[in-house]
């Protein structure tokens, strides 16, 4: 628990001794940048989104599959219930994509 804490600890001082390098910059490179920057955090959005989104599905499936094999005589809510919460988690990474697409407009 320590070393996990010493880690985040490091990692948000690192981030907040590198925030003046990402100052704004003046004329047409702040244009320029500021257009990378929005591709960047696009890009960052979707990819955290489809990857998160898609260990959620898995954990969820994975669990649905044990349930089943434990109990098999409750296949019929296991899969309902399975399903809404993979429409659920999909839901989410598509509201994530339209924000990716909000950020670049």
């Amino acid at each position: 628990m320590n070393r996990r804490f010493a880690i985040m600890a490091v990692v948000l001082v690192a981030l907040a001794v590198a925030a003046p390098a990402l100052a704004q910059e003046h004329g047409e490179e702040a244009a320029a940048s500021k257009d990378a920057l929005q591709y960047l955090s696009a890009a960052f959005a979707i990819g955290i989104a489809a990857a998160f989104g898609s260990l959620g599905q898995g954990k969820g499936l994975s669990a649905a599959c044990e349930a089943i094999g434990r109990n098999p005589g409750a296949v019929g809510p296991i899969r309902i219930t399975m399903i809404i919460g993979l429409a659920l988690i999909e839901s989410l990474v598509i509201y994530a994509l339209i924000i990716a697409f909000l950020i670049l407009a």
